[in-house]
Protein backbone atom coordinates (compact mmCIF):
# COMPACT_ATOMS: atom_id res chain seq x y z
CA UNK A 1 0.00 0.00 0.00
CA UNK A 2 1.51 3.48 -1.01
CA UNK A 3 2.15 5.34 1.78
CA UNK A 4 -0.39 8.54 2.46
CA UNK A 5 1.55 11.84 1.41
CA UNK A 6 2.75 14.14 4.32
CA UNK A 7 2.42 17.98 3.69
CA UNK A 8 4.83 20.40 5.49
CA UNK A 9 4.00 24.23 5.28
CA UNK A 10 5.45 27.06 5.81
CA UNK A 11 8.56 26.41 7.46
CA UNK A 12 12.38 27.09 7.13
CA UNK A 13 15.14 24.71 7.61
CA UNK A 14 18.70 25.38 7.99
CA UNK A 15 19.90 21.84 9.68
CA UNK A 16 21.94 19.25 7.34
CA UNK A 17 20.27 16.79 5.49
CA UNK A 18 17.07 17.86 6.93
CA UNK A 19 14.69 15.33 5.17
CA UNK A 20 17.21 12.59 4.70
CA UNK A 21 15.78 9.48 3.27
CA UNK A 22 11.92 10.57 3.51
CA UNK A 23 9.60 9.54 0.91
CA UNK A 24 5.74 10.87 -0.10
CA UNK A 25 5.83 14.86 1.43
CA UNK A 26 4.95 17.72 0.32
CA UNK A 27 7.09 20.34 1.31
CA UNK A 28 5.07 24.17 0.15
CA UNK A 29 6.18 27.69 0.96
CA UNK A 30 9.03 26.77 3.00
CA UNK A 31 13.10 28.39 3.19
CA UNK A 32 15.58 26.73 3.17
CA UNK A 33 18.02 29.36 4.08
CA UNK A 34 19.71 30.36 7.39
CA UNK A 35 22.69 30.18 9.91
CA UNK A 36 23.45 26.40 10.52
CA UNK A 37 24.13 26.06 6.53
CA UNK A 38 23.29 23.20 6.39
CA UNK A 39 23.70 20.70 2.93
CA UNK A 40 21.84 17.90 1.29
CA UNK A 41 18.41 18.81 2.09
CA UNK A 42 16.94 15.62 0.23
CA UNK A 43 19.44 13.47 -0.14
CA UNK A 44 18.47 9.82 -0.96
CA UNK A 45 14.38 10.72 -0.69
CA UNK A 46 12.17 9.25 -2.88
CA UNK A 47 8.33 10.95 -3.99
CA UNK A 48 9.22 14.17 -2.73
CA UNK A 49 7.12 16.94 -4.07
CA UNK A 50 8.31 20.81 -4.09
CA UNK A 51 5.70 23.89 -4.45
CA UNK A 52 6.56 27.16 -3.69
CA UNK A 53 9.68 26.77 -1.80
CA UNK A 54 12.80 28.60 -1.80
CA UNK A 55 16.73 27.13 -1.87
CA UNK A 56 19.97 29.07 -0.33
CA UNK A 57 21.77 25.78 0.32
CA UNK A 58 24.21 23.31 -1.44
CA UNK A 59 23.08 19.62 -2.50
CA UNK A 60 19.09 19.81 -2.00
CA UNK A 61 18.41 16.54 -4.22
CA UNK A 62 21.26 14.34 -4.36
CA UNK A 63 20.03 10.28 -5.18
CA UNK A 64 16.58 11.48 -5.21
CA UNK A 65 14.23 9.01 -7.69
CA UNK A 66 10.23 11.04 -8.63
CA UNK A 67 10.98 14.24 -7.44
CA UNK A 68 8.60 17.37 -8.70
CA UNK A 69 9.12 20.80 -8.23
CA UNK A 70 6.90 23.48 -8.82
CA UNK A 71 7.20 27.64 -8.34
CA UNK A 72 10.45 27.09 -6.63
CA UNK A 73 13.47 29.35 -6.75
CA UNK A 74 17.06 27.92 -6.04
CA UNK A 75 19.73 30.85 -5.93
CA UNK A 76 23.56 31.11 -6.75
CA UNK A 77 24.37 29.71 -3.54
CA UNK A 78 22.18 26.63 -3.90
CA UNK A 79 25.27 25.03 -6.25
CA UNK A 80 25.11 21.58 -7.67
CA UNK A 81 21.76 21.06 -6.88
CA UNK A 82 20.35 17.58 -8.54
CA UNK A 83 22.62 15.10 -9.15
CA UNK A 84 22.21 10.81 -9.38
CA UNK A 85 18.28 11.54 -9.66
CA UNK A 86 15.79 10.43 -11.61
CA UNK A 87 11.84 10.71 -13.32
CA UNK A 88 12.39 14.74 -12.38
CA UNK A 89 9.36 17.34 -13.40
CA UNK A 90 10.72 21.18 -12.74
CA UNK A 91 8.04 23.70 -13.81
CA UNK A 92 8.01 27.82 -13.69
CA UNK A 93 10.98 27.55 -11.67
CA UNK A 94 14.14 29.36 -11.09
CA UNK A 95 17.85 27.39 -10.93
CA UNK A 96 20.65 29.87 -10.23
CA UNK A 97 23.38 28.03 -8.94
CA UNK A 98 26.04 26.27 -10.71
CA UNK A 99 26.30 22.55 -11.94
CA UNK A 100 22.70 21.81 -12.15
CA UNK A 101 21.25 18.84 -13.21
CA UNK A 102 24.61 16.47 -13.14
CA UNK A 103 24.49 12.77 -14.18
CA UNK A 104 20.32 12.84 -14.04
CA UNK A 105 18.05 10.58 -16.12
CA UNK A 106 14.13 11.35 -17.21
CA UNK A 107 13.20 14.84 -16.81
CA UNK A 108 10.77 17.06 -17.67
CA UNK A 109 11.36 20.97 -17.39
CA UNK A 110 8.82 23.74 -18.32
CA UNK A 111 9.15 27.50 -18.52
CA UNK A 112 12.32 27.67 -16.30
CA UNK A 113 14.49 30.33 -15.82
CA UNK A 114 18.47 28.40 -15.72
CA UNK A 115 21.48 31.00 -15.06
CA UNK A 116 24.13 28.05 -14.70
CA UNK A 117 27.44 27.08 -15.48
CA UNK A 118 28.26 23.68 -16.43
CA UNK A 119 24.38 22.60 -16.14
CA UNK A 120 23.00 18.98 -17.48
CA UNK A 121 26.49 17.24 -18.04
CA UNK A 122 26.04 13.11 -18.61
CA UNK A 123 22.07 13.29 -17.93
CA UNK A 124 19.93 10.60 -20.04
CA UNK A 125 17.02 11.80 -21.40
CA UNK A 126 15.66 15.54 -21.06
CA UNK A 127 12.26 17.01 -22.40
CA UNK A 128 12.81 20.63 -21.79
CA UNK A 129 10.46 23.46 -23.25
CA UNK A 130 9.88 27.30 -23.51
CA UNK A 131 12.76 27.57 -20.73
CA UNK A 132 15.73 30.36 -20.83
CA UNK A 133 19.26 29.29 -20.24
CA UNK A 134 22.09 30.98 -19.56
CA UNK A 135 25.34 28.90 -19.13
CA UNK A 136 28.57 27.88 -20.35
CA UNK A 137 29.57 23.86 -21.50
CA UNK A 138 25.43 23.28 -21.37
CA UNK A 139 24.48 19.58 -21.40
CA UNK A 140 28.04 18.16 -21.97
CA UNK A 141 27.92 14.66 -22.82
CA UNK A 142 24.42 13.80 -22.59
CA UNK A 143 21.91 11.72 -24.59
CA UNK A 144 18.19 11.65 -25.68
CA UNK A 145 17.42 15.52 -25.72
CA UNK A 146 13.95 17.11 -27.12
CA UNK A 147 13.62 20.73 -26.57
CA UNK A 148 11.21 23.17 -27.75
CA UNK A 149 11.22 26.89 -27.61
CA UNK A 150 14.17 27.28 -25.82
CA UNK A 151 16.49 30.00 -25.66
CA UNK A 152 19.98 29.68 -24.77
CA UNK A 153 22.88 32.17 -24.04
CA UNK A 154 27.04 30.96 -23.26
CA UNK A 155 29.55 29.31 -25.03
CA UNK A 156 30.56 25.42 -25.25
CA UNK A 157 27.11 24.44 -25.43
CA UNK A 158 25.83 20.87 -26.37
CA UNK A 159 29.08 19.61 -27.37
CA UNK A 160 29.61 15.18 -26.97
CA UNK A 161 25.80 15.04 -26.89
CA UNK A 162 24.13 12.35 -29.25
CA UNK A 163 20.38 11.48 -30.09
CA UNK A 164 18.82 14.77 -29.76
CA UNK A 165 16.31 16.61 -31.67
CA UNK A 166 15.78 20.48 -30.99
CA UNK A 167 13.01 22.73 -32.19
CA UNK A 168 11.94 25.91 -32.52
CA UNK A 169 15.09 27.50 -30.25
CA UNK A 170 17.44 30.18 -30.32
CA UNK A 171 20.96 29.29 -29.32
CA UNK A 172 23.72 32.03 -29.06
CA UNK A 173 26.35 29.98 -28.48
CA UNK A 174 29.86 29.60 -29.76
CA UNK A 175 32.12 26.39 -29.91
CA UNK A 176 28.52 24.23 -29.78
CA UNK A 177 27.26 20.67 -30.98
CA UNK A 178 31.42 19.90 -31.06
CA UNK A 179 31.45 16.07 -31.49
CA UNK A 180 27.82 15.34 -31.20
CA UNK A 181 26.22 12.40 -32.84
CA UNK A 182 22.94 11.76 -34.44
CA UNK A 183 21.30 14.90 -33.74
CA UNK A 184 18.18 16.73 -35.48
CA UNK A 185 18.30 21.44 -34.83
CA UNK A 186 14.86 22.40 -36.70
CA UNK A 187 13.20 25.53 -37.41
CA UNK A 188 15.68 27.40 -35.12
CA UNK A 189 18.41 30.06 -35.15
CA UNK A 190 22.09 29.16 -34.36
CA UNK A 191 24.45 31.51 -34.21
CA UNK A 192 27.99 31.40 -32.95
CA UNK A 193 31.90 31.09 -33.61
CA UNK A 194 32.81 27.10 -35.09
CA UNK A 195 29.97 25.63 -34.62
CA UNK A 196 29.36 21.89 -34.40
CA UNK A 197 32.69 20.70 -35.61
CA UNK A 198 34.01 17.10 -35.67
CA UNK A 199 30.12 16.00 -35.38
CA UNK A 200 28.83 13.03 -36.99
CA UNK A 201 25.28 12.43 -38.70
CA UNK A 202 23.73 16.32 -37.55
CA UNK A 203 20.94 17.67 -39.91
CA UNK A 204 19.71 21.25 -39.60
CA UNK A 205 16.41 21.82 -41.49
CA UNK A 206 15.27 24.83 -42.09
CA UNK A 207 17.40 26.65 -39.86
CA UNK A 208 19.44 30.36 -39.37
CA UNK A 209 23.24 29.56 -39.02
CA UNK A 210 25.27 32.80 -38.13
CA UNK A 211 28.91 32.88 -37.41
CA UNK A 212 32.30 31.88 -38.56
CA UNK A 213 33.78 28.98 -40.02
CA UNK A 214 30.64 26.75 -39.33
CA UNK A 215 30.54 22.79 -39.92
CA UNK A 216 34.37 22.00 -40.19
CA UNK A 217 35.61 18.13 -39.92
CA UNK A 218 32.38 16.90 -39.83
CA UNK A 219 30.90 13.30 -41.17
CA UNK A 220 27.44 13.14 -42.54
CA UNK A 221 25.91 15.92 -42.16
CA UNK A 222 22.94 17.61 -43.93
CA UNK A 223 21.58 21.08 -44.32
CA UNK A 224 18.04 21.42 -45.35
CA UNK A 225 17.06 24.93 -46.94
CA UNK A 226 18.93 26.63 -44.37
CA UNK A 227 20.47 30.32 -44.61
CA UNK A 228 23.35 31.41 -43.66
CA UNK A 229 24.88 34.60 -42.68
CA UNK A 230 28.80 35.78 -41.48
CA UNK A 231 29.87 31.71 -42.63
CA UNK A 232 32.91 32.23 -44.07
CA UNK A 233 35.11 28.91 -44.46
CA UNK A 234 32.44 26.89 -44.03
CA UNK A 235 32.22 22.97 -44.52
CA UNK A 236 35.99 22.16 -44.34
CA UNK A 237 37.39 18.76 -44.67
CA UNK A 238 33.49 17.81 -43.98
CA UNK A 239 31.39 15.23 -45.76
CA UNK A 240 27.94 17.31 -46.65
CA UNK A 241 25.01 17.27 -48.12
CA UNK A 242 23.55 20.73 -48.18
CA UNK A 243 20.81 23.40 -49.74
CA UNK A 244 21.86 26.71 -48.42
CA UNK A 245 19.22 29.45 -49.22
CA UNK A 246 21.23 32.69 -49.01
CA UNK A 247 25.13 33.35 -50.18
CA UNK A 248 28.17 32.17 -48.13
CA UNK A 249 30.87 34.53 -47.84
CA UNK A 250 33.43 31.53 -48.36
CA UNK A 251 33.38 27.72 -49.07
CA UNK A 252 36.56 26.17 -47.90
CA UNK A 253 37.95 22.24 -49.20
CA UNK A 254 34.59 20.36 -48.82
CA UNK A 255 35.89 16.76 -48.81
CA UNK A 256 32.58 15.02 -50.47
CA UNK A 257 28.69 15.83 -51.04
CA UNK A 258 27.05 17.87 -52.68
CA UNK A 259 26.58 22.06 -51.35
CA UNK A 260 23.69 24.30 -53.36
CA UNK A 261 24.07 27.97 -52.59
CA UNK A 262 22.78 30.89 -54.55
CA UNK A 263 26.50 32.53 -54.39
CA UNK A 264 29.49 32.45 -52.75
CA UNK A 265 31.87 34.67 -52.21
CA UNK A 266 35.27 32.47 -52.26
CA UNK A 267 35.57 28.81 -53.01
CA UNK A 268 38.86 27.81 -51.71
CA UNK A 269 40.25 24.24 -52.76
CA UNK A 270 43.94 24.09 -51.50
CA UNK A 271 44.39 20.61 -50.61
CA UNK A 272 44.24 17.42 -52.28
CA UNK A 273 40.85 15.10 -52.31
CA UNK A 274 38.73 18.29 -51.55
CA UNK A 275 36.06 16.74 -53.97
CA UNK A 276 32.95 18.08 -52.67
CA UNK A 277 30.41 19.68 -55.67
CA UNK A 278 29.79 22.76 -54.89
CA UNK A 279 26.62 24.45 -57.45
CA UNK A 280 26.07 27.93 -57.07
CA UNK A 281 22.34 28.64 -58.67
CA UNK A 282 22.91 32.62 -59.37
CA UNK A 283 20.09 35.24 -59.29
CA UNK A 284 18.58 33.77 -62.23
CA UNK A 285 18.31 30.30 -61.54
CA UNK A 286 21.60 29.16 -63.66
CA UNK A 287 23.52 26.28 -62.13
CA UNK A 288 27.20 26.04 -61.93
CA UNK A 289 29.02 23.83 -60.19
CA UNK A 290 32.75 23.95 -59.29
Amino acid sequence: MKKQTEVIENQAFDEERAFYGRENILVKDCSFDGPADGESAFKECRGIQIDHDFFNLRYPFWHDHGLVIKDSEMTELCRAALWYSDHIEITDSRLHGIKALRECADVKMRGCDVISPEFGWSVHGVDMEDCDIQSEYFMMRSDNLHFRNVRMDGKYSFQYIENSVFENCVFDTKDAFWHARNVVVKNSVVKGEYLAWYCENVTFENCKIIGTQPLCYCKGLKLINCEMTDCDLAFERSEVEAVVTTPVVSIKNPLSGHITVPAVGEIIRDISGADGVIEVTGQQGKKVCA
